[in-house]
């Protein structure tokens, strides 16, 4: 039975110009994003310092102190080693830094553009509403109120009290 490689299935790029690791475009781009987020918000705290000082200081304290077979850094030319692994550290933190904080951008990019478009929907509404009160108010001025309905009540029994009237003095025999 012939073995069949998952990237032999693919028939839209010819063979030689299929590369077996993607580096854009996969799923790993959020991983390494939360990864460099995680790395910026470490080097930001307290802790992060004093790990680094106490890690200085013992560098220092054992390529001083220890037996001069196990010193591994030299005093004498200012402790080079340990410029090297600072100054790594210091490289590879700055562009994760500067990385967190541009995906930091894009999440306040799209968070800005959320509320914008919330207020216009408020403001929308808000208008709608609006209309819509001035709209009630009109038509609150075109019922009848209280006193007028009373006033014509008033009239319409005043009107049946003279009918009443006008048919008993009509019916009462002369």
């Amino acid at each position: 039975m012939a073995r069949t490689d998952v990237d032999d299935r693919r028939f839209d790029t010819p063979k030689g110009t299929r590369r077996s690791v993607s580096f854009r475009g996969s799923g790993d781009n959020d991983r390494f994003g939360r990864f460099t987020e995680w790395v910026a918000r470490g080097m930001g705290t307290p802790g992060f310092l004093l790990a680094l000082s106490v890690f200085a200081i013992g560098w220092m304290v054992w390529n001083t102190f220890a037996p001069e077979n196990l010193r591994f850094d030299s005093i004498a030319i200012g402790f080079t080693a340990l410029t090297l692994v600072l100054s790594l550290q210091a490289s590879y933190a700055a562009p994760l830094i500067l990385l967190a904080q541009n995906r930091q951008d894009d999440r306040d990019r799209v968070q800005i553009e959320q509320d914008r478009q919330r207020a216009e929907r408020n403001l929308a509404d808000t208008e709608y509403l609006a209309r819509e009160v001035v709209a009630l108010r009109l038509a609150m001025k075109d019922l009848a109120s209280r006193e007028f309905i009373r006033s014509e009540l008033r009239a319409v029994l005043e009107e049946l009290d003279r009918r009443d009237e006008d048919d008993e003095a009509a019916n009462v025999p002369r």
